[in-house]
């Protein structure tokens, strides 16, 4: 899959105004796509254990990256202009983008890999975003979305990227149910 491929299925990335950013996030996910043989990435899934459970064939790891972007953007921004404070927006986008890489390797279609029993999420995605030679920042908001690690948000950036994250897994969740405490 080319470059040319991730950048019109993630316009977000235009919005990085960093160019070695943007193209290390690039590179991040034509290394993924790559090396997992998948021939369409608007076709994998997002996260196959949540939906066989729920019964939501028809979600997409590419939405819900989008979704995570665009809340993450949006929080990034008003914080911002409403309390002036010390965001990088490159970092919350490219970190957004970034964040679930990893699923490219855990899953093969709807069925786990290898790599998802032994290693789990998120940490094939911190090795692919250290080798595409993105900073550190954007390694910490990989390894930090989530709960199944133990590592916590340690900046503000990461910690956007994880309520984003949050946020948009539970807009999918709710399609199942009137209360999400009951998934």
């Amino acid at each position: 899959m080319s470059e040319e491929t991730i950048r019109s299925v993630f316009p977000e990335l235009e919005a990085i105004e960093d160019d070695e950013l943007r193209a290390g996030v690039v590179d991040a996910w034509t290394t993924a796509v790559a090396e997992h043989d998948v021939d369409d990435i608007t076709a994998v899934p997002w996260f196959p254990p949540s939906q066989r459970e729920l019964g939501l064939d028809d979600e997409y790891l590419v939405d819900h990256v989008r979704d995570v972007t665009a809340c993450a953007i949006t929080v990034a921004e008003t914080l911002l202009e409403r309390r002036s404070a010390d965001v990088s927006l490159d970092t919350v986008i490219a970190g957004a983008l970034v964040h679930d890489v990893s699923k490219l390797a855990e899953f093969d279609g709807m069925d786990e890999t290898a790599i998802s029993g032994l290693l789990g999420h998120p940490h094939y995605g911190v090795y692919s975003v250290a080798r595409a030679d993105l900073p550190v920042e954007l390694v910490h908001i990989v390894l930090s979305h989530t709960s199944r690690t133990t590592v916590e948000p340690a900046t503000l950036e990461a910690e956007i990227v994880r309520r984003a994250d949050e946020i948009a897994a539970a807009a999918i969740r709710s399609r199942a149910t009137d209360d999400l405490r009951t998934v």
